[in-house]
């Protein structure tokens, strides 16, 4: 009876970081938007729903601590509560960087873009990737996909990479391109970090699946081999 009633509040624990993490891919999602099409009014929405992610943290927080008070859950049970509390940190520090990105094309909205915008909405498609999945991977208990979030952060560093260096172009073609320049690189620059927090996520899953943590260079190599 008792680890009934606990397994049906971890799949309510695992029913609201999915939730949040839905919250947090649209915002990129709509951030994305508003930076491609110049919407101001969809960056604003962005921006105001940071607090509604703000909440939803605090609220599986809060849900994390009930269970580990009146569970008081031990090995696996207690790696995975511990874990989310990890996760929404990371989680809403992503809701706060599609906030930050916001920002900067309300900022851009009136002035014509130095480039087409190509690369960076395939980062943004890429990191939407990686935190969807590993959010997946923390509710499925999945090794395989936690570490294939990891590996696939190298696409979202290659794809900064290329954008820095287009953006540096731009700048020795016409420096008065400079300005404009220095903010869409520091919109790529949000994305890379939500990459970042993504490949977080997906290592305290390892984490919680294993009870080994694992950084980024350690997991890529034991993958390749």
């Amino acid at each position: 009876m008792m680890r009934s009633r606990f397994d049906e509040q971890l799949s309510s624990l695992n029913n609201s970081l999915i939730e949040m993490g839905a919250m947090i891919e649209n915002a990129i999602s709509k951030a994305t938007k508003a930076l491609v099409e110049q919407d101001v009014a969809l960056a604003a929405e962005v921006m105001n729903s940071d607090n509604i992610i703000d909440e939803k943290e605090k609220d599986i927080e809060s849900q994390c601590m009930k269970l580990l008070l009146s569970q008081q859950p031990v090995a696996r049970d207690l790696r995975q509560i511990s874990t989310a509390l990890k996760l929404i940190t990371d989680m809403e520090r992503i809701g706060d960087q599609a906030a930050d990105i916001s920002e900067i094309c309300v900022y851009l909205a009136d002035q014509v873009y130095i480039k087409k915008l190509e690369h960076i909405p395939q980062m943004a498609n890429a990191t939407i990737k990686m935190v969807t999945d590993s959010i997946d991977a923390y509710v499925r208990k999945d090794l395989d996909l936690a570490e294939a979030v990891i590996e696939y952060d190298d696409v979202v560093d290659e794809l900064y990479v290329q954008i820095k260096q287009d953006l540096i172009a731009l700048v020795h073609e016409d420096a008065e391109n400079g300005e404009q320049a220095f903010d869409l690189m520091q919109i790529a620059k949000y994305y890379e970090r939500i990459g970042d927090h993504a490949t977080n996520i997906a290592e305290w899953v390892i984490y919680t699946i294993t009870g080994k943590h694992i950084d980024k260079q350690v997991c890529r190599r034991q993958c390749s081999e």
